[in-house]
């Protein structure tokens, strides 16, 4: 797909890894809506700069637990933008939701979020990508779609559902539709973190380091862009899915990795919006 006038969708896109995938879409030439929950003075500094690339946006009001308001955003953005050709999912939940528990509202939010509003993105813009003869869907997972982490049961699963939904998009919508995943690593680190956190994590990786959100941007470009790549999911987590590995392995043998954490001694990382 050419991005040149193109209309992309992005969502949980007023700050973070979502300001910088709206940012690398309207670098090729795509016109961008962005949309937000609660962040409106963010995502207004987000518009501005992204109309100073030289393409037409909008900002969006979303509440991705609603059916209704996922209706009502799809709309104005046909109606600011013209039709949507790429949705990129990335709003996310990151509650806790300890287990067991008798509060089961953090579960049913993180649902709400991460898989039933993509759902319902998803399903309302298809329709109109299959007319048109193209589109491309991409969600933003991270490595709890594989490995559980605790008191974050709903992310986890959540996340989980969310490639899974990716790979029957990939199947349902075929051939004219795309659909493709990226799993992320450390790339941002939450405003709630230490500095001894922030090494910790980085020490997770094979690279020793935090991620780049230009190089998700990028991603993100290269995935929309790649008409034969569907129903796959792109890995940016610097090694860290393998990092436990080695450190295994070369702490068994007195190697200088020994010191790493292990994985049982991993802290969740904020990777979404």
């Amino acid at each position: 797909m050419d991005l040149e006038g193109a209309t992309a969708m992005v969502t949980g896109a007023a700050t973070r890894i979502g300001r910088h995938i709206a940012q690398g879409l309207a670098d090729g030439g795509a016109n961008v809506a962005i949309t937000y929950r609660s962040s409106h003075d963010e995502a207004l500094n987000t518009l501005e700069d992204l109309c100073t690339r030289g393409v037409d946006a909008c900002a969006i009001e979303l509440d991705l637990t609603e059916p209704a308001s996922c209706a009502s955003a799809v709309e104005q953005v046909e109606r600011d933008l013209g039709p949507v050709d790429v949705l990129v999912n990335n709003a996310s939940s990151f509650t806790p939701t300890p287990f067991p528990t008798k509060d089961h509202r953090g579960w049913y939010e993180s649902f709400d979020v991460v898989i039933h509003g993509p759902y319902h993105l998803s399903n309302l813009l298809a329709p109109g990508m299959i007319r048109r003869g193209n589109g491309s869907i991409i969600n933003l997972v991270d490595l709890s779609a594989w490995n559980p982490w605790p008191n974050r049961g709903a992310h986890s699963v959540a996340k989980a559902a969310l490639l899974a939904l990716t790979r029957q998009l990939a199947v349902e919508l075929a051939p004219t539709v795309r659909a493709n995943a990226i799993a992320l690593g450390p790339t941002i680190p939450a405003t709630r973190f230490t500095q001894e956190q922030i090494e910790h994590l980085a020490q997770r990786t094979l690279k020793g380091t935090w991620g780049d959100a230009k190089q998700v941007a990028a991603a993100v470009r290269f995935l929309v862009e790649s008409d034969f790549v569907t129903g796959e999911c792109l890995t940016i987590d610097g090694g860290e899915r393998w990092a436990h590995v080695r450190s295994r392995f070369l702490a068994a043998e007195g190697g200088i990795d020994a010191a790493k954490p292990s994985d049982s001694t991993r802290l969740p990382h904020q990777t979404g919006s």
